[in-house]
């Protein structure tokens, strides 16, 4: 990539302003790189009733703009901030019907979304900044190069795009009516007609089409969307535009995940100093009622609780046999939420179950933990592996997307089937590891 480009990355979710997943922590942290490799890059992300103005510092900067929506004008307001311990720019869209409660998804997302991305192009001429490069995340901003194409708006020309698919699970499918939040119809391109022949239109496949370019958050998952495995029903037309496609790795801040700073860490630790690591674990044991035990492996696992995640795969013969305790951190269905407790019930000297989101306890079980699981059907990229690496907690992963790319095995454990009987074993083949330590 050449210097000095001007970059606009377009996100619902920008850590720490607003996280829901792992969205939030790339868009939070990729733009600071791009930034010290010499590009002038910009976050653009909606204003929801749950960002604190003070604590980050937010000041606006433009009110009551009009943006043409639908036949009609709705207004904007636009506030500013910096990424925390960084000069990039972050902007905020401002509108109570759309933006207004605490939670980032709520009601007819694809309309919210739409409305976001159309905003976030007309407020460019005002905030005085013209981008060379618009970056889209998932289905929120996928339509993003649809209004660029059709727009004749001339502060919009020669702006390119790249589309990012950070998980292809969730394609934001909509009925056709919300194409005028973004002053579309279903025959402003032929993409659009196309999509809209089974009855609805899905945002994502809007975003692999028109985009300049496509990339997906590893090089495996890039490969594995083309199959039918994969694909979520999109791998024929991700085929199709297989020529723009490429994988590039996440990554993590690892200024931001260190054990010798962290501040949730009672013991800060680093690769010479791994008895406070020990200490850490104690402490945790202690904290969350476990027998405490300097001994016994502690194994962790921090995620959204969802059909993804291979919950399942931990059955009752893995907890009640294998010598090791459980910590698991995480919210998300009530099925899975449910048999996390119960087991926490059954075997409370080896499972913990923390049925919510909190994050000095993710840090606390990242410096804490022995080994880190990651047994998921599917993973675009993961970052909790890579978190788990910084921290000196061996990930048991599935090989798979982003899991197989970064876990090689001198670093962890990797199983190829998605069966509780591979994860057991790939999990015992590490506790034997450890107590031979």
């Amino acid at each position: 990539m050449q210097k000095g480009l001007k970059i606009l990355m377009a996100a619902a979710e920008v850590a720490p302003f607003a996280k829901v997943g792992g969205l939030a922590d790339v868009v939070g942290s990729l733009p600071v790189a791009l930034k010290n490799a010499g590009h002038d890059v910009r976050v653009i992300m909606p204003k929801y009733g749950s960002i604190d103005e003070k604590k980050y510092k937010l000041k606006k900067i433009f009110s009551n703009i009009e943006i043409p929506s639908a036949g009609k004008f709705q207004k904007v307001n636009v506030w500013q901030a910096n990424l925390p311990n960084s000069f990039v720019k972050v902007y905020f869209i401002e509108n109570k019907k759309h933006f207004g409660k605490k939670e980032v998804y709520f009601g007819n997302n694809s309309e919210r979304f739409l409305f976001f991305s159309l905003a976030a192009l007309y407020v460019l001429p005002i905030i005085k900044f013209k981008p060379d490069i618009i970056h889209c995340h998932d289905f929120h901003s996928a339509l993003i190069p649809d209004i660029l194409k059709t727009s004749e708006y001339e502060y919009f020309s020669n702006i390119k795009t790249l589309y990012t698919i950070h998980n292809l699970n969730y394609q934001g499918k909509s009925e056709i009516e919300v194409l005028s939040t973004g002053n579309l119809t279903k025959d402003s391109l032929q993409s659009l007609s196309r999509d809209a022949q089974d009855g609805d239109i899905n945002f994502m496949v809007q975003g692999i089409i028109n985009a300049d370019l496509v990339n997906t958050v590893s090089p495996t998952y890039s490969k594995e969307i083309q199959t039918s495995v994969y694909g979520a029903g999109l791998q024929k037309i991700i085929r199709a535009n297989k020529a723009k496609l490429s994988g590039i790795i996440n990554g993590i801040d690892i200024k931001n995940f260190d054990p010798k700073k962290d501040r949730f860490l009672k013991y800060k630790f680093d690769s010479k100093h791994l008895d406070n690591k020990t200490k850490n674990k104690l402490a945790l044991q202690k904290q969350l009622g476990l027998p405490i035990s300097q001994d016994v492996p502690l194994v962790g696992f921090i995620s959204r609780l969802v059909w993804q995640k291979g919950i399942e795969l931990v059955d009752e013969k893995l907890i009640k046999d294998l010598p090791c305790q459980f910590v698991f951190l995480g919210t998300g269905q009530k099925k899975y939420e449910q048999y996390l407790q119960k087991l926490n019930k059954k075997y409370p000297n080896k499972v913990s179950a923390q049925i919510k989101f909190n994050l000095e306890l993710a840090q606390k079980i990242y410096g804490s933990s022995d080994i880190f699981l990651m047994p998921s059907r599917f993973e675009p990229c993961g970052l909790g592996q890579m978190i788990a690496m910084r921290y000196g907690s061996v990930p048991v992963a599935r090989s798979t997307g982003g899991l197989a790319d970064t876990i090689d095995n001198k670093v962890g454990f990797k199983f190829k089937d998605f069966t509780a009987k591979a994860l057991y074993n790939e999990l015992q083949k590490s506790l034997k590891i450890y107590s031979n330590k």
